[in-house]
Order: structure tokens, then sequence, then C-alpha cells
């Protein structure tokens, strides 16, 4: 099993989701590059500000699951569930 490299945007529908984005972004960042097998891992806002960038790349599958596990169980990953999310997953 190699490299598991997720690309794509994160899409809010308001402003309000956005605010949410903005508000747990900075926490959900510092907790994924900490976690093991996290190689880099980016959400930047584009031009559009109800859009944002999304990179993940993790040393294998497992920690890229474990990854998605803890994200999903965290105040981010109930926060924003609902939000649309276009991701390609390289690796798996």
């Amino acid at each position: 099993m190699g490299t598991v490299i997720l690309e794509g945007r994160l899409l809010c529908k308001d402003a309000a989701e956005a605010e949410v984005v903005k508000k747990l972004l900075p926490k959900h960042i510092r907790l994924t590059k900490a976690e093991r097998g996290c190689i880099s891992f980016s959400v930047t806002p584009t031009e559009d500000p109800w859009v944002w960038l999304v990179h993940e790349e993790f040393v294998d599958g497992v920690a890229f699951e474990a990854h998605q596990q803890r994200a999903a169980a965290s105040k981010w990953g109930q926060a924003t569930k609902d939000m649309q999310r276009i991701y390609k997953i390289k690796g798996l």
C-alpha cells in the first residue's frame, strides 16, 4: 500500500457555512498535521469566499482511514458533515 492523496474542493452554500469553516479550520488543520502518517494537509480559501481547496497526503491507506474516522467524530466533522465536498482520492 502506498501514499494516499486526496484533492478537491469544500463548497459552502452560504456565508454562515463559510464562517463555520473559518472558525473551526485552524484546529482541524493542527490536529490533522499531528496525526501519525500525515505527510501534508491544507485547506485554503479561493477567490470565492464559499469555496476551499483541499489537499491531503498520508503515508498509506491505514493512516488515511484513521484520519477520516477521527475527523468525522470531531467537532469539525460534525459541523461540516452536510457541506458539499468534491474530492478525488488516489492510492486507495
